[in-house]
């Protein structure tokens, strides 16, 4: 299949995991223990948001040039997506602490420890920061070495 010779593709996949496995071993130095759910799940150090849409830019700058129109796409993608996760997604998260907190507080008796709420939705801008330097060397990494 040609989509597994899609180098872009690839490395952009590849910075998303790097991302979500150092974010896992992190929190597992922080918490003393693995969560494996942090394998797959958002928020963290570093945002593998971030990550995967800067690869994606560096990518496409560096295979189709700066000055084509895809690499424009790219980029404005990659800024709404950075953006977002230090915005909405980090407000929603923190949302959803309170909300757990409360819960907690009031302790319901037929309340469902299943149901919290998901509190990892969003970054810091130190994560994003993080993220996006990550999938910067791993793409010129990958493109240029």
């Amino acid at each position: 299949m040609d989509v597994f010779r899609n180098e872009i593709l690839i490395v952009s996949i590849f910075s998303w995991a790097a991302a979500q496995v150092i974010k896992t071993v992190i929190h597992a130095i922080m918490y003393k223990g693995i969560d494996w759910k942090r394998l797959v799940g958002d928020g963290g150090m570093p945002s593998a948001h971030s990550a995967t849409v800067v690869s994606l830019t560096v990518g496409v700058g560096i295979r189709y040039g700066l000055t084509t129109p895809l690499f424009a796409v790219s980029l404005i993608f990659s800024i709404i997506v950075m953006h977002d996760a230090m915005g909405v997604r980090r407000e929603a998260g923190r949302h959803a602490k309170a909300l757990n907190e409360i819960f907690e507080y009031i302790n319901m008796e037929n309340s469902d420890p299943d149901v919290a709420l998901k509190e990892f939705l969003g970054h810091s801008p130190l994560q994003v920061v993080f993220g996006a330097l990550l999938g910067f060397a791993i793409a010129a990494f990958y493109f240029y070495i």
